[in-house]
């Protein structure tokens, strides 16, 4: 089968696209024909080799967490799904991932996929989505009637968060550029900040929110600015840079990490099914494109990277000051904007 799999860590030109080994289904597996798979930060951090202390692969790695496809083959214990289901899943990190034709996904991490939208668009819902979701319902414990600031609702986490936040009833305020305004205007917004034409803390002066949900790069200082924006008693939750352990008032600070929960993903699909939750995918592209996409989000990744090694400190600057080419690319040429769907 063709894969795109990296044999060292590094940028963006050590993902090759090649010819694997097509998997087998070992026990409490099933092997998918993948439909479709999508980029996320998490995907150049493991390329990248920065996280390889928490988070070791095998080399060659097939990368890519997320996962649609139609189930091929069934292995033995797995009794709640049979071939030909079409699924989605949020694989897990070390294992060879969804870059692929076909991969061997653990039954327990698979849910139906949505019916409402295609099996390829599908890929763009699992990590995004449960990040979201345990972002605003575990870590952060959104209910209704709760006010929530969302910075950067334009991100992709950013709108399943702005719709599932006002779906729970709570009122939203989120940051946005022009660009993908009206977008998450749509998805029930009650206010949009222009980031780009009033700084954040200027635009909501005087103002607190029980919980504030940070999804961008952000420096220690910045961090300090949005925490200063949580109600006493409220939360503080990061997807990027984590705040200060301690940030007084009673206002907790969690730095989220999202993980494989089949039934929360299935929650997500429901939604997706009755209208209630929209796929936004920006593009979709042959898997072979994969290094370039990886290329075009360098500097993004580049600037969370730097960020992140500037908040810990320890091993993960060190790594990042001996190999920065892990992180900056030459090649990149421009921003990645949205959600990118690859297709085997």
């Amino acid at each position: 089968m063709k894969a795109v799999r990296f044999h060292s860590y590094g940028a963006s030109d050590v993902l090759v696209y090649e010819e694997a080994d097509r998997p087998v289904a070992g026990a409490g597996q099933v092997v998918v024909q993948v439909a479709g798979t999508s980029f996320n930060d998490a995907d150049a951090a493991l390329r990248s080799g920065l996280r390889q202390d928490i988070v070791p692969v095998t080399f060659p790695h097939i990368p890519n967490l997320d996962l649609s496809g139609v189930i091929t083959e069934v292995g033995e214990g797995v009794t709640d799904w049979s071939v030909g289901e079409t699924v989605v899943a949020l694989l897990p990190a070390t294992a060879p991932g969804a870059a692929a034709e076909y991969v061997a996904a653990p039954a327990e991490a698979l849910a139906t996929a949505p019916r409402a939208v295609e099996p390829a668009d599908a890929a763009a819902l699992p990590l995004v989505g449960l990040t979201a979701w345990q972002s605003l319902f575990e870590h952060a414990g959104l209910t209704a009637g709760q006010s929530i600031l969302i910075n950067g609702a334009g991100s992709a986490v950013g709108g399943y968060a702005v719709q599932l936040a006002t779906r729970a009833g709570a009122t939203v305020t989120a940051t946005a550029s022009m660009r993908s305004r009206d977008r998450i205007r749509s998805y029930g917004a009650d206010r949009i900040v222009d980031y780009t034409a009033t700084p954040l803390p200027k635009a909501v002066t005087g103002q607190q929110f029980d919980v504030v949900l940070n999804l961008v790069p952000t420096s220690p200082a910045e961090n300090a600015q949005l925490v200063d924006l949580a109600a006493d008693g409220g939360a503080f939750v990061s997807i990027t840079t984590p705040g200060p352990q301690d940030a007084g008032r009673g206002v907790r600070t969690v730095r989220a990490f999202a993980r494989s929960d089949a039934a929360q993903l299935a929650e997500l699909v429901a939604r997706v099914d009755a209208g209630e939750l929209a796929i936004e995918v920006a593009e979709r592209l042959p898997l072979a494109d994969l290094a370039r996409v990886h290329a075009r989000a360098a500097d993004r990744f580049a600037r969370i990277a730097e960020l992140v090694a500037r908040v810990e400190g320890g091993d993960l600057a060190e790594r990042l000051r001996a190999d920065p080419a892990a992180v900056h690319d030459r090649a990149a040429a421009g921003q990645l904007a949205g959600k990118t769907v690859l297709i085997p």
